[in-house]
């Protein structure tokens, strides 16, 4: 039976080379290693170097030290007592001084450079084989040169007598075989002092490599490029804001969307985080001071869900998902479900009153029909004209007559207040009826079952400013917990279906405090509570004519229901 054949080409072994390594921690070893051979090597260098002139050195200083006591006035006599001879005074003294110190030889001449010893007798008698007019002229004379003994390391100094004339000179050598053989006798010493640095320095490479091998996880240069730039790719490429945060709580990297989510730039980078978004939920979220998963905050007019996990070092690396337009989906959901309840008991009522109609018309009680349709038609004209008198921008006229519907629906009665006036020149209608319908959605919530239930609604301007209150006949809110209430996540009602509560007062108070206004809350005058919101340049001009009791609008008063 034959193997059966794939489409996929066999891998192909991957012979082993010898070359350049291309894990970093080898690298650097191996870059170590030579620097701490090379840094060893030249060490040694400079230091033999300077060691050989020293040498030098001291063997000439201790061959002028030695021609310095030989030449005394004692001696000098010695040169007029005759003619030089290998059995005279001279030879005599210069032989007992180099016996004494190891000199290589002493040499004693008179002016004519003539020896008068020397540590070969047949040499006595003869001129010197270097030139002696330096040390005959009364100077001292240190130096490393050949004579009939061979190399050596001189010092010569001028012989005078007793009257201090120069009469001489007095030539001391040091074998330089001598000063070689210390040069040489130092080496091993100094190489092993350096072995065993190079020893230290290797073990400390290999220690470092082994550490650098753990903390890049035995990857090569190019494996760490290619993850860089996959995680430039990654981090700019998602669609979700990703931050970086180090030890210290600064920022050490944002991507686009993050950016983006949290309005900030580039400039961002290496800041405290506190210091760039300010104080607020957001900043405690992301710092890891308010804890858990899926956290929501708002930035802006931007609702965000935030996760949040630590790193190795300290850090931590937070995620952020942009829910707001979900969040309006969800919201627009909810009302949509609402009216469809509504719808559905308007159905009902319509069959009922249906059913009314053509009963009396099957009694034949024409009037008392007439009298039934118009009473039912004129309650729903009503309440539409009531809101349009009042409100004229259409936008905000629908969902009120629309929040009439449901809060009929549920129980709830539903007014605006006869004081109220809206004109149609709203800057952004859409902003003012999120505003609306957050404060009434929450208002009918609660209101609904209570005795008497109620929401009221009123408008009022000055200027270009709309105040705008919201009151109902509920529970109403602790004096305690009245800041609270606005902050991101807070509620008291169990989570929808669709996500996360808590964000509806918190973006009104976003709305208001971006056009420089505000959003607070008090006891109502009958109880319950009472929101007042008041959004500076909501109106595109000024009303000519402006109601003498407007100004009180933007203090705290009681509400007509």
């Amino acid at each position: 039976m034959s193997p059966v054949r794939t489409g996929f080409p066999r891998p192909l072994t991957r012979r082993r080379r010898f070359g350049w390594p291309r894990r970093v921690f080898a690298q650097v070893l191996l870059m170590q290693l030579a620097v701490a051979t090379g840094v060893t090597v030249l060490a040694t260098g400079l230091f033999l170097a300077p060691l050989s002139a020293q040498l030098d050195d001291q063997a000439m200083r201790r061959a002028l030290a030695i021609a310095g006591t030989t030449a005394s006035p004692r001696l000098a006599a010695g040169l007029t007592g005759g003619p030089p001879s290998a059995r005279g005074p001279v030879q005599t003294e210069a032989e007992r001084v180099r016996a004494a110190t190891g000199a290589e030889y002493v040499v004693v001449m008179d002016t004519r450079g003539v020896r008068w010893s020397h540590p070969d007798p047949v040499q006595i008698g003869r001129v010197v084989s270097t030139d002696p007019s330096a040390a005959l002229a009364g100077r001292e004379v240190m130096e490393i040169d050949s004579g009939t003994l061979g190399r050596s390391a001189r010092g010569k100094v001028p012989l005078r007598d007793a009257d201090g004339r120069t009469v001489g000179a007095v030539s001391v050598g040091i074998e330089y075989d001598s000063v070689r053989d210390r040069l040489l006798g130092a080496i091993p010493g100094l190489l092993a002092h350096a072995g065993g640095a190079l020893a230290v320095g290797a073990l400390a490479a290999y220690l470092i490599s082994r550490r650098l091998q753990r903390q890049t996880h035995d990857l090569a240069f190019s494996d760490i490029s290619a993850l860089l730039a996959e995680r430039e790719a990654m981090l700019h490429g998602i669609r979700e804001g990703v931050v970086a945060l180090d030890r210290t709580g600064s920022v050490r990297l944002m991507n686009d969307e993050a950016q983006r989510l949290l309005g900030l730039g580039p400039e961002a980078a290496g800041r405290p985080l506190d210091e760039v978004l300010g104080r607020g939920r957001t900043a405690d979220v992301l710092a890891g001071r308010v804890t858990g998963e899926d956290l929501v905050t708002v930035r802006g007019h931007r609702v965000l869900i935030a996760n949040r996990m630590p790193t190795d070092d300290g850090g931590a690396v937070a995620t952020l998902r942009d829910r707001t337009e979900l969040e309006h989906l969800g919201r627009e959901l909810d009302a949509t479900r609402g009216l469809i309840d509504a719808l559905r008991a308007q159905d009902h009522e319509h069959a009922n009153r249906m059913h009314t109609l053509l009963g009396l018309l099957e009694l034949e009680m024409h009037e008392e029909a007439v009298e039934f349709v118009t009473e039912v038609v004129g309650v729903h004209r009503a309440t539409a004209e009531q809101v349009t008198e009042k409100v004229h921008d259409p936008l905000l006229a629908a969902l009120l007559v629309g929040k009439a519907t449901v809060a009929a629906e549920r129980g709830v009665s539903l007014r605006l207040a006869p004081d109220s006036l809206l004109p149609d020149r709203l800057v952004d209608p859409r902003e003012l009826v999120t505003v609306v319908g957050n404060l009434v959605d929450n208002a009918l919530d609660a209101a609904a079952g209570t005795p008497d239930a109620r929401v009221g609604v009123s408008f009022r301007t000055q200027g270009r400013t709309v105040v705008l209150r919201v009151s109902d006949s509920g529970p109403g809110v602790p004096e305690g917990r009245r800041e609270l209430i606005f902050t991101e996540g807070w509620t008291t009602k169990a989570p929808p279906v669709h996500g996360k509560r808590g964000l509806g007062l918190a973006l009104v108070r976003r709305l208001a405090e971006r056009r420089g206004g505000t959003a607070t809350v008090a006891g109502g005058p009958g109880g319950g509570a009472e929101f007042a919101v008041v959004l500076p340049d909501a109106l595109s001009d000024a009303p000519a004519e402006v109601p003498s009791d407007v100004p009180a609008a933007l203090e705290p008063a009681e509400e007509a229901r």
